[in-house]
């Protein structure tokens, strides 16, 4: 069963699942994602299977296709109130958590599953790395060492995007990430095309605003686009010890590759890899999780937390 979860004297928002409860809710819909589709959408080092997928993902893609349709009810009322002419307006989807945590994979799986649902066939997924400042910029600005902070984003231009499409905005470009450069790809763009549903996916996508000086002004954040969103969560220790397992192997794939960022660490030992991937993650990546985004949590409408084997453990839903 379902249980409300408490802290103290003050009521939680949120119902906690085990995994067990939550697959109860695919009440017997039909998978129909394939083993080969499931390998070609998992990232590296996550190990997400079929059952996973049938018994945490499908559940959320049913949950998700009922809150699709209720909103497009309670946007047709207001436009009605308003007497406004109706518009297209898409179901935006934000997913967040830590490097290495399987946030990708995660977004990815929705994205093919809610395709499958017959109110929801256009289904695109942004990720924020497009929106990251050139290197160029952030070495400039003394920020290459702090990429992924919420200061290496171009924050203005990702909200426009979101703000865009989420207006209804037909053709909506975004920048491209490449991994293998390590920066933004000159001249490449992905268009959105009025979809029925934007998934996008980043560390920082439920970073709340900031306090202003001028208490006239305000501020919007990319989370007030938001009509659902998810955080994948995991221990700190445990995402560290991924993070170095899949720089591992990124040493044997990514960087062996002579146009790679990182190629550098190609021929490093076993033990000099996991001594870096320990360094990069003590001085990068956990700072901005503990400072920036690990705080967001409480944030998300829904909750995802893994175990040790990457596997999906607990399920905690806010309440509306």
């Amino acid at each position: 069963m379902a249980r409300v979860s408490a802290s103290l004297d003050v009521p939680s928002p949120y119902v906690d699942f085990t995994r067990a409860d939550w697959a109860a809710r695919r009440e017997n819909h039909p998978l129909t994602l394939m083993p080969d589709e499931v390998a070609r959408v998992r990232g590296l080092g996550d190990r997400v299977d079929m059952k996973e997928v049938e018994e945490v993902y499908l559940p959320l893609s049913r949950l998700l296709a009922f809150y699709v349709n209720a909103t497009a009810g309670l946007h047709r009322v207001t436009t009605d109130f308003l007497g406004d002419r109706p518009a297209k307006v898409p179901f935006v989807i934000g997913i967040a958590g830590s490097v290495a945590v399987g946030k990708s994979t995660t977004a990815r799986v929705l994205r093919e599953l809610l395709r499958r649902w017959p109110q929801t066939p256009r289904v695109d997924l942004i990720t924020t790395d497009g929106f990251l400042r050139p290197n160029a910029d952030l070495e400039a600005r003394g920020l290459l060492q702090r990429k992924g902070f919420p200061e290496s984003y171009d924050r203005r231009a990702l909200l426009r995007f979101v703000a865009d499409v989420k207006s209804g905005m037909p053709r909506v470009s975004a920048p491209v990430y490449s991994h293998l450069t390590y920066d933004i790809v000159p001249g490449e763009e992905i268009v959105v095309d009025q979809p029925d549903v934007l998934i996008v996916e980043g560390l920082n996508v439920l970073q709340p605003a900031t306090v202003r000086t001028d208490p006239l002004r305000t501020r919007q954040v990319l989370s007030d686009y938001f009509d659902f969103s998810v955080y994948v969560d995991a221990p700190v220790e445990q995402l560290r010890a991924w993070y170095v397992e899949r720089f591992l192997r990124l040493r044997e794939t990514a960087f062996a590759d002579p146009d790679s960022y990182f190629h550098r660490y190609a021929a490093l030992t076993d033990a000099e890899a996991r001594e870096t991937a320990a360094g990069i993650w003590q001085r990068i990546n956990e700072p901005n999780l503990l400072r920036n985004v690990l705080p967001t949590r409480d944030r998300a409408t829904l909750v995802l937390t893994k175990g040790a084997d990457h596997a999906v453990t607990n399920i905690r839903l806010r309440r509306l």
